[in-house]
């Protein structure tokens, strides 16, 4: 008896301690991207469902943007499509775009809005096509050549296919289900002027989707647990002045430089705080969101 009363005892402070936030945070908008391997493990699926849930309950209002290329690449490979890239991106021609959409927007999407509302939660799975929300065109990226009698050379343009950038957000679809006190589920697939779709990264989608709406957070949920120094120790918070110097110097590298450029755009676009946490992490969101201590590195 005396057991049960203190675990419920501690289950109470738990609850106080996270009271000033939920103050806090209550009517404000928090983006979340979603990714990586708390996108296949069934538990960690079950347990973002429910995280994103409790959020709505008490009166915040969660954006989910999402990733996907695992589940692509996996389809790819059964029809016999070998995948490229190009500086960290996917080369999308048409053929790659059909799959592209197919399982970012038909499969993958409605997986997730499915499992929210199957918790208990209210859902609507959105494209970033759906109502111009993701306006978008290609993306121009260039590379520099050098050969034995030039130092630089003029930069080669490369053509990536259907690789968009977001160039407007029209944020009167989420305001609208915001009111309807829907969760909005959003694939990162753009719409250019055409209307021909382009494929976006998920983390630039979510932090231009949380710039337009000026979101108190941005959570990108990862497989690390966040920014390390050269020693390997989390960073737990780190002003956006700093980055630079630490790409420079190499202690932000890889797959790590366009997760913290996401951040930094994000802050320039108004967002108030942006966050890299570690999505392997049982209920990483509520952590980050509720408690002193956090989890991940904080960037503002």
């Amino acid at each position: 008896m005396v057991k049960t009363v203190e675990e419920s005892i501690a289950k109470a402070k738990v609850l106080l301690e996270a009271l000033p936030y939920m103050q806090e945070f209550r009517h404000k908008t928090i983006v979340i991207k979603y990714g990586g391997h708390a996108m296949v493990d069934e538990h960690l699926k079950k347990q973002f469902a429910l995280n994103v849930i409790l959020l709505k309950q008490i009166g915040i209002n969660p954006v989910i943007v999402h990733g996907g290329g695992p589940q692509i690449n996996r389809l790819l490979d059964r029809l016999g499509i070998k995948p490229s890239y190009i500086q960290g991106m996917r080369v999308t021609d048409g053929e790659t775009m059909d799959v592209v959409e197919m399982v970012l927007v038909g499969k993958v999407n409605k997986e997730i809005v499915g499992l929210i509302n199957h918790c208990g939660g209210k859902a609507v799975g959105l494209s970033g096509r759906d109502g111009d929300l993701v306006c978008a065109e290609k993306l121009k990226v260039s590379s520099t050549r050098g050969d034995e009698t030039m130092q630089e050379a003029p930069p080669e343009l490369i053509d990536l296919g259907r690789v968009g950038q977001v160039t407007r957000i029209n944020t009167g679809v989420l305001e609208s289900l915001y009111l309807k006190d829907f969760i909005p589920v959003i694939a990162p697939v753009g719409v250019g002027d055409d209307g021909q779709a382009f494929n976006i990264n998920a983390d630039l989608v979510a932090g231009a989707i949380a710039g337009a709406l000026s979101a108190e957070k941005l959570m990108l949920l990862t497989d690390v647990a966040g920014v390390k120094d050269k020693k390997g120790e989390l960073i737990t918070t780190l002003p956006h002045q700093q980055l630079e110097g630490l790409i420079s110097d190499g202690t932000i590298a890889g797959g790590m430089i366009p997760k913290v450029r996401c951040c930094e755009d994000a802050l320039r676009r108004g967002v108030g705080k942006t966050y890299i946490i570690d999505g392997r992490v049982e209920h990483a969101i509520l952590l980050e969101m509720f408690t002193n201590e956090g989890v991940g590195t904080e960037i503002y």
